[in-house]
C-alpha cells in the first residue's frame, strides 16, 4: 500500500472523533426521546453507507458479467463484506433505539423485514462466495446481486408507500429535523463513509495478494505434474 493509506487512516480516526464528540456532547438533546436518540447519529449514517457500499457491489457485478474484469469482482466482493457489516449495525441498533421508545424489540413492518431480507440476501451472497469452489462462482454471486441490489430502493422507499411505525425520513419525505442535527448527522455519514473506504481499500488489497498467492501455487501445480509422474 502506498503513503496514502495511513494517512487516510489517521484522518478518518480524527473525523470519527470527532463524530463521536458531536454526536454525544454537541447536538441538542431530542425533547421526546431524550438521550437514546442519539442512536440516530450511528443508526441512518450505517443506513446510508450499506445502500452505498450494496450499489457499488451492484454495479462491480454488472461490469463483471459484461467485461469479466476480475478487478470489478474484487470490488463486488469487498463492498458486500463491508455493506453487510454496516447492515448489522443498522439491525443491531434500531432494536436498541426502538426497545425504550416503541417498548418493543422488534416490529414486522414494512421498513424492518425488508432490510432483514435484504441483509439476509447479502449474507447468502457472501456464503455463496464463500464456500462454492465451482468456476461459476463469481457469475451465480453477480446475478444474485443485482437481484439483492432491487431490494435496496425498495428498502428506502418503503415508509413513503407502505404505513410503518418507522419514522419518515428525516430529509424529504416529510420528515423533519433540528438544523444542528442534520449537521451532526452529515458529519457522522462522513466519518463513517471514509471508515468503509479505509476497510474497503485494505480489503481489496488483501484479496488481490490472496488471489495471486493461490495463481501461483496453482501454476506451480501444474508444472510440478509432469516430473512427478515420470
Amino acid at each position: 500500500m502506498n503513503k496514502a493509506f495511513p494517512i487516510l487512516g489517521i484522518l478518518t480516526a480524527l473525523l470519527l472523533s470527532y463524530a463521536l464528540y458531536q454526536a454525544l456532547d454537541v447536538a441538542p438533546t431530542e425533547q421526546t426521546m431524550g438521550d437514546v436518540q442519539r442512536i440516530f447519529y450511528y443508526h441512518v449514517p450505517s443506513a446510508w453507507t450499506a445502500f452505498i457500499l450494496f450499489t457499488v457491489n451492484f454495479v462491480a457485478s454488472l461490469v463483471y458479467l459484461f467485461r469479466r474484469n476480475p478487478a470489478s469482482d474484487i470490488v463486488a466482493l469487498v463492498s458486500a463484506e463491508v455493506g453487510v457489516v454496516f447492515c448489522t449495525i443498522v439491525l443491531v441498533t434500531g432494536p436498541i433505539w426502538a426497545r425504550p421508545v416503541w417498548g418493543i424489540w422488534w416490529t414486522w413492518d414494512m421498513r424492518l423485514t425488508s432490510t432483514l431480507v435484504l441483509w439476509l440476501i447479502y449474507i447468502s451472497y457472501l456464503v455463496l462466495r464463500r464456500f462454492s469452489s465451482s468456476g461459476e462462482t463469481p457469475i451465480l454471486a453477480a446475478t444474485l446481486a443485482i437481484f439483492g441490489a432491487l431490494c435496496v430502493p425498495f428498502v428506502y422507499f418503503s415508509i413513503w408507500f407502505f404505513r410503518t411505525q418507522h419514522p419518515q425520513p428525516v430529509i424529504g419525505g416529510g420528515g423533519s429535523i433540528d438544523p444542528r442535527m442534520l449537521h451532526v448527522l452529515l458529519i457522522n455519514w462522513l466519518a463513517f463513509s471514509c471508515f468503509a473506504l479505509l476497510i474497503c481499500w485494505s480489503r481489496y488489497r488483501l484479496e488481490e495478494l490472496q488471489r495471486e498467492v493461490e495463481q501461483a501455487h496453482a501454476l506451480e501445480s501444474l508444472t510440478q505434474s509432469p516430473r512427478s509422474s515420470r
